[in-house]
């Protein structure tokens, strides 16, 4: 029986070895179908009235207090979106549709999906990039991540993917990865994970920085117009400093020597001024786009290569302004996908349809009751009129007599009558129009099983460098696993995507020979395009603006060197921090104090996007054997930086196992003019040919 024919149910004919293995609700009754929301017809919307998908994901919802169950570990900031190009052809919603220059203010909510509030920055997940507007007509938020695909199409499965990738439930570890058996049990059984597999195998899961990374809405939008027509649309947010990321085993040491590395970074940049900025774009395309596309528009494992539709930006969210208290702002905002306002509706996607239900019902868990749009996180900045009323934590309630509607009071009715708020059908939001017609099933739609094709796209649009990373990734995360079958199924599903891919990972692990492929329910698409706008290192934005220079110094350094680099870096609107032996700094070579951000075994090469190397010959051989110092060097060099230094540093270099190996990545910068020189080649973030570089 195919993966495809199980999806559909046909695992339900088979006969149950025992009384026992029969699935059932929670009130005992035996379910039918575990992987498919009740729907309208195959590619339907999800219907309410399904009480097992309903129970499955309130009883999830509800199983963690008071942490987010996913998201735990978020920081939160304040800013504003400005409207750069209005789309009023495409929508009515004033935040897109109002004149150029409208602003609207915006909180944004960075995050780790797995691990708990205490997890480090730097785990390899997905990071949500969830965004609330506070439009004049009411909150919209896009819930997205910084990932355009998910693992899974129906959200009845979302519980067990959870499930899967959270500490297992016996043992209580390991925390905030994916290393390990359950969640790759999963994986390898859920044949749909593995474009998103991909994703969170690439560079995208190890950011650099909140303010170097994309964000998207993920699902499939309908945006509305004044005259009711509808069209599909996707978000994506542009990062104005373009993408970075760092290097796994940098990862792991950042984690090691800053938990909140993300955290500090952001608050840095907007305490000193730096604010990031994001465009905002949309791709848009009609249902005779939707009907030739090779893939169902509303499958949340697939993207719509830009290549194909391209992104129109549409405006500009700029970030200025850090959180006054955590807990009240980024601890209890409460996003939910269902936030709409008029000209933006949804689809029929099963995932978001899923979610429109969950989001809300978790914030009745975790915030205490229904009345959580009163706190000021949460509450709109526009009038609220409604006849909600008491409950939890109320902070209003409706005035006068009438609480309740229609009535008929009024204001000849007496002082204390007041009618109320009424419906409004010019300005109310108004569902698109959608024919649908379905018989009620617990389906997928054979327009969903097609798992390896796009999969397979965004492993070839990559550069070498980040193919490497993705098989060592994968090589890592499968020695994790314990269950020889589990690594064998996924090399399976590998071979699908591309053979050289799987071959590395089989022989990473130590297999002896090539596993057969997993059956596919259909057969993947092998001659798509590649998409350059996938990578990250084909994308980079040539410039070392927003990036930070380390300077390492001790006594003796050379004065003017040192005020060069300081100069060069700030004249490309990098960041510049100071490290030396002693916090207290060291004195230069004019006589001048130089005071130390960082004392060297607290300021490690791996919180920097490049280094500098500036001390007498002295210093470097009164250093040449300080495990710190060498470690500085020694990363540096093993991490692809860019690297600026002084002749007189031999010693500590030759220590540190790089002088022979120096290559066009490190800059002399004896002369205070060679400093410029240096941070241009910066630009280039990595010096990725050394990576290449077979070391003796």
């Amino acid at each position: 029986m195919s993966q495809f024919e199980l999806s559909k149910g046909g695992a339900n004919h088979q006969k149950p070895e025992g009384k026992d293995d029969v699935m059932t609700t929670a009130q005992g009754a035996p379910v039918a179908d575990d992987q498919n929301w009740l729907k309208a017809g195959a590619r339907g919307p999800s219907l309410l009235e399904d009480h097992i998908a309903r129970e499955k994901i309130f009883h999830f919802d509800h199983e963690r207090i008071p942490e987010r169950v996913v998201h735990a570990r978020g920081y939160g900031v304040h800013g504003t979106f400005e409207l750069t190009d209005p789309i009023p052809e495409l929508t009515r919603a004033p935040v897109l549709a109002g004149e150029k220059g409208k602003k609207t203010p915006v909180f944004v909510r960075f995050s780790t999906v797995a691990g708990n509030k205490g997890s480090p920055d730097l785990a390899r997940d997905v990071r949500g990039f969830a965004v609330k507007f506070y439009t004049d007509e009411g909150n919209w938020d896009i819930v997205g991540n910084n990932i355009p695909v998910f693992f899974i199409q129906d959200a009845i499965k979302f519980p067990d993917l959870i499930h899967a990738a959270k500490p297992a439930p016996d043992r209580g570890f390991p925390q905030a990865q994916t290393a390990h058996d359950n969640f790759w049990d999963f994986v390898s059984l859920s044949p749909e994970s593995m474009n998103m597999i991909m994703w969170i195998m690439s560079d995208r899961t190890i950011p650099r920085s909140f303010r170097l990374m994309e964000g998207f809405g993920v699902h499939t939008f309908r945006l509305v117009n004044e005259k009711g027509e509808a069209k599909f649309v996707k978000f994506h947010w542009k990062p104005r400093l373009g993408m970075q990321s760092v290097i796994w085993n940098e990862a792991l040491k950042i984690n090691g020597m800053d938990p909140d590395f993300h955290r500090r970074d952001m608050w840095a940049a907007i305490d000193a001024g730096d604010f990031p900025q994001w465009d905002l774009g949309v791709q848009v395309f009609d249902q005779a786009f939707a009907d030739a596309f090779e893939f169902d528009v509303l499958d949340a494992t697939k993207i719509i290569p830009e290549e194909q539709v391209p992104v129109r930006i549409v405006g500009t969210m700029t970030l200025d302004a850090n959180v006054d208290n955590f807990f009240a702002e980024t601890e209890q905002v409460a996003f939910c996908t269902q936030n709409i306002v008029p000209g933006i509706d949804f689809t029929e996607d099963p995932l978001l349809q899923g979610r429109n239900f969950s989001y809300l019902d978790t914030q009745l868990k975790r915030l205490g009751g229904p009345n959580f749009t009163h706190i000021p996180i949460n509450a709109p900045k526009c009038p609220v009129h409604h006849f909600q009323q008491d409950g939890h934590m109320a902070m209003q309630n409706p005035k006068g007599r009438a609480n309740y509607e229609p009535n008929s009071w009024g204001a000849g009715d007496g002082a204390e009558a007041n009618r109320g708020p009424r419906g409004c059908p010019m300005r109310g939001f108004t569902s698109a129009p959608v024919a649908l017609e379905g018989a009620k099933v617990r389906e997928r739609s054979e327009t969903f099983a097609d798992h390896y094709s796009q999969a397979r796209q965004f492993y070839v649009s990559q550069s070498p460098v980040e193919q490497t990373h993705m098989a060592n990734a994968l090589t890592f995360e499968l020695s994790k696993v314990g269950r020889m079958d589990i690594r064998k199924r996924m090399i399976g599903h590998l071979r699908h995507i591309d053979e050289g891919l799987a071959r590395q990972v089989c022989e990473g692990i130590g297999l002896p020979e090539m596993p057969d492929k997993v059956p596919a329910a259909r057969d993947p698409i092998a001659d798509l395009p590649e998409s350059p706008a996938l990578s990250i290192i084909r994308n980079a934005p040539n410039s070392f603006k927003g990036r930070k220079l380390g300077i390492y110094i001790a006594e003796g350094a050379d004065a003017g060197v040192v005020s060069a680099l300081k100069d060069a870096a700030a004249k490309a609107g990098a960041m510049v921090e100071i490290i030396a032996p002693h916090v207290a700094g060291a004195k230069l070579s004019d006589g001048t104090m130089l005071e130390a951000d960082e004392k060297i075994d607290g300021g490690p090469s791996v919180v920097y996007d490049a280094v500098a190397v500036v001390m007498s010959e002295a210093s470097a051989r009164r250093y040449d054997a300080d495990k710190p110092s060498i470690d500085f060097v020694n990363d540096a060099f093993a991490h692809a930086k860019f690297v600026a230094y002084v002749p007189a540093v031999q010693p500590l270099f030759e220590s540190a196992g790089v002088w022979k190996w120096m290559d066009e990545g490190f800059v002399d910068v004896s002369k205070p003019a060679d400093a410029e020189a240096f941070i241009e080649k910066c630009a280039q973030l990595r010096f990725w040919d050394r990576e290449a570089v077979k070391q003796d």
